[in-house]
């Protein structure tokens, strides 16, 4: 069977994040929700998303598919419902349109269909903060995943660890005299990756392919740290996509970074109000800033963006794709993408130096930067310029 994962309305909710990646690409756990479904499905798995994205990220459609919202994360048993749907089924989750068994476009008449309620728990990424809030849980299932009838490599000399049946460490692993305490929460650490002398790590945690903790780090779960990042400071449930980097002291925490950004030396974000208020988050769809039904919520970071040195972040601060924060004083709770400047104001950051940037970022790191990428950067500093100009 061939396998469709559809961006689906939560796409919107889940800006900047969604302005340069489809759905299933967000990073969640220890994987990102399509090598979820990769390793759970039998067959092979594209998706379907804007048609700016669908240059890098293709769709391959057959003529029998089975198209599946990317916003839920897959588990064995919805994993095994769908590989079981026939044509006119569709399998359905409190209200929400889970998977559907689809010939070739225009979109079937779903009322036509036989609905299968999926009755286990899902974890559902409907806001941007549920990839912090979650990640626990799904670092829990990824762990497993991954882990299952496998070996981990063995504990090096000089560190120190709680509950070791919960740690898995992978080939080119280095770790050195440092804590590891797994009672709370598995810790998974990657291949070709460094954890530097002095760290001590709580889990659940998962330092991706190729990444390293610095001297000293102090990491809380539930973190993950994503491949070709480096990290330092102090960290608190927290996700970082991969290439992006928190190298320094300062604290993050309650938060989701995207790809290739950057904090300045002792960089710090509020993630709960003095008043201990429900904090609000910044909504692209709406416009406006909206309750989040959460006390702990700290930084949304888009792609390509960067803070300077003593940067401060105040509790619920959205960050656009490609802005460059500096200065002293807290800049607003919503920066818009494109944008360059701190407290005292913002300027935009034009197009062509964003992308040149962003390439000399890529070439440091002996890391691609393609023309689609620069086209979808684009198509983003076109689509939000609403934002800036307000």
């Amino acid at each position: 069977m061939n396998y469709i994962l559809f961006d689906g309305p939560a796409r919107n909710a889940l800006l900047p994040f969604t302005y340069t990646r489809p759905v299933a690409e967000i990073r969640v756990g220890i994987l990102t929700i399509r090598e979820k479904w990769d390793r759970l499905l039998d067959g092979p798995v594209s998706v379907r998303t804007e048609e700016y994205l669908s240059v890098k990220f293709p769709e391959v459609a057959a003529d029998e598919n089975v198209c599946i919202d990317a916003s839920f994360l897959p588990e064995p048993a919805l994993a095994d419902a769908v590989k079981q749907l026939k044509p006119g089924e569709m399998i359905t989750y409190r209200q929400h349109t889970v998977a559907y068994f689809s010939d070739r476009k225009p979109e079937p008449d779903f009322s036509a269909y036989r609905k299968k309620e999926y009755t286990g728990a899902l974890i559902h990424l409907e806001n941007t903060w549920d990839i912090f809030s979650g990640n626990g849980e799904a670092l829990r299932k990824d762990f497993d995943l991954l882990t299952a009838g496998r070996k981990s490599r063995p504990v090096p000399e000089g560190v120190q660890v709680i509950a070791p049946e919960n740690i898995f460490i992978e080939e080119g692993a280095q770790l050195y005299f440092s804590t590891l305490n797994a009672s709370d929460g598995p810790i998974y650490i990657g291949k070709d990756t460094l954890v530097m002398e002095g760290c001590h790590i709580r889990g659940g945690f998962a330092l991706c392919d190729h990444s390293i903790v610095k001297m000293g780090a102090r990491i809380y779960g539930a973190t993950t740290v994503g491949p070709y990042c480096k990290v330092g400071g102090e960290i608190n449930n927290s996700v970082l996509f991969s290439y992006s980097n928190k190298g320094h002291d300062g604290f993050l925490g309650n938060s989701v970074l995207g790809e290739w950004c950057n904090m300045g030396a002792d960089t710090n974000n509020s993630n709960m109000k003095n008043n201990y208020d429900e904090v609000k988050l910044w909504d692209y769809a709406a416009g406006e800033f909206k309750k989040t039904g959460l006390q702990f919520c700290g930084l949304m970071m888009g792609d390509h963006s960067k803070c300077g040195i003593n940067t401060m972040f105040n509790t619920g601060t959205v960050v656009g794709v490609n802005t460059n924060i500096y200065g002293s004083g807290l800049p607003p709770n919503f920066v818009p993408d494109f944008s360059w400047g701190g407290a005292g104001g913002f300027a935009e950051y034009v197009l062509p130096k964003a992308i040149a940037s962003a390439q000399r970022a890529a070439a440091r790191r002996e890391a691609a930067f393609t023309e689609e990428d620069a086209r979808i950067l684009e198509h983003v500093y076109k689509e939000t310029g609403k934002w800036r100009e307000g």
